[in-house]
């Protein structure tokens, strides 16, 4: 077998040597996107040996990066409404499931787990976030396998207006996500708005810092300064220990971020333990069929039994550059990511239906997942993937081979 770091080296003379080749100052440091497949799919793309799939991948993500270019930047501070008990550069949501009784004043809220609750569009932080997310990531990524400067520059954009700039910069941390009106200022379920997808933004600036145009060192010094005290806060708040030791899926979560944010500031220990702690994760809420039982009880069970594999494989990404092997992990009676994986399988292609509450199924969703799988060694998921309908935006997995939540939360 040829060493990782070997291999690296042949791809970026290879990578060199292409005429048109893109040029770049260093290799890309992602903590959940592999480098090596990052470079061996740039390599294939500039010297025109690039599999069918591997072109409509590509031309799917510059078809989202055109998209993007013009929209945005965006920041906390666009929001007309400060969080009680906060200010304009504290992030803030409501929480999405909580609706007002039907008292003079709305109190109490009342949960209605499934059904979105139209006023929480009042704090357009949330929104503004999973825009901020999928634009600097999509750019990133177009920039990196393309070299068009406006891509980069714009990505650049992106994550110094929301991060960096002191009259737009976000204070790192969550004190006012998922608000309760009525009942309190904010919670540590809250910080799911930013774990579930916080992990591709991190891989967003890995890839800005290996040469993009317009993303300076200052830059990725400062975005790696807030990322330690955001780190800070999640580790030692109350609101990050209740989030991380969470039974459902922001459990997973929580650990996940934590895990990129440690690898991507240097805290590789950190990093490894979190990863570890995935184990007793997959031990107490993974079955032996695969199935996660406290996901199956929600109204919309595949979309979360979906969704919280997000969480385990992009964890299991992570392990791999710190030593911890979650990929081949099982636990005491067989429970495993790929068994996991397999569970959702069967409905992704058609074969069997799945028979658990679900209000909004979509078979595409598991696309990534079962990407995931097949990569890591396992063939049921790789024979499975001829089956499952692409994603409507296009299959991404060859340019950005990490698993995404492909639908809305």
């Amino acid at each position: 077998m040829v060493p990782t770091t070997l291999f690296f080296s042949c791809a970026v003379l290879a990578i060199a040597n292409v005429v048109g080749a893109v040029p770049y100052a260093a290799k890309p440091k992602p903590v959940v996107l592999n480098p090596a497949k990052l470079v061996a799919a740039k390599v294939r793309l500039d010297a025109g040996t690039a599999s069918p799939a591997l072109k409509d991948s590509l031309a799917a993500l510059t078809t989202q990066a055109d998209e993007w270019l013009n929209k945005g930047p965006w920041a906390v501070t666009n929001k007309t409404i400060t969080p009680p008990g906060g200010n304009i550069h504290d992030y803030a949501s409501q929480a999405p499931y909580w609706w007002p009784s039907d008292s003079a004043d709305g109190c109490p809220y009342i949960q209605k787990d499934g059904v979105r609750n139209p006023e929480t569009e009042r704090y357009t932080d949330h929104g503004e976030r999973a825009d901020m997310f999928i634009a600097s990531y999509i750019l990133s990524l177009a920039w990196w396998y393309t070299g068009n400067e406006a891509y980069g520059r714009r990505a650049g954009d992106v994550l110094r207006t929301w991060f960096i700039d002191e009259a737009t910069r976000m204070t790192p941390h969550l004190d006012h996500a998922q608000i309760i009106p009525c009942a309190n200022t904010g919670r540590a379920i809250g910080i799911i708005d930013f774990s579930q997808g916080y992990t591709s933004v991190l891989d967003a600036a890995a890839l800005l810092a290996a040469g993009a145009p317009g993303w300076s060192q200052a830059d990725a010094e400062a975005f790696k300064q807030w990322n330690v005290q955001y780190l800070d806060w999640l580790e030692n708040s109350e609101f990050g220990k209740t989030e991380t030791a969470a039974k459902n899926n922001h459990g997973p979560f929580a650990i996940m971020q934590s895990a990129g944010i440690a690898l991507f500031v240097g805290n590789t220990g950190l990093a490894a333990s979190k990863a570890e702690a995935m184990k007793s994760r997959i031990n107490q809420y993974i079955t032996a069929n695969g199935s996660q039982p406290q996901e199956l009880v929600r109204t919309r069970s595949y979309h979360y039994s979906v969704f919280t594999l997000v969480a385990y494989t992009r964890v299991a990404d992570i392990g791999k550059k710190v030593g911890v092997d979650l990929w081949g992990y099982k636990g005491p009676d067989g429970q495993s990511i790929m068994q996991a994986i397999n569970f959702v399988t069967p409905a992704a292609t058609g074969a069997a239906q799945w028979t658990f509450p679900e209000t909004e199924f979509e078979a595409y969703i598991a696309t990534d997942v079962v990407h995931s799988g097949a990569d890591n060694g396992n063939q049921d998921a790789k024979a499975a993937l001829k089956s499952i309908p692409k994603p409507p935006t296009g299959d991404l997995w060859f340019v950005r081979p990490a698993v995404e939540q492909l639908d809305p939360a």
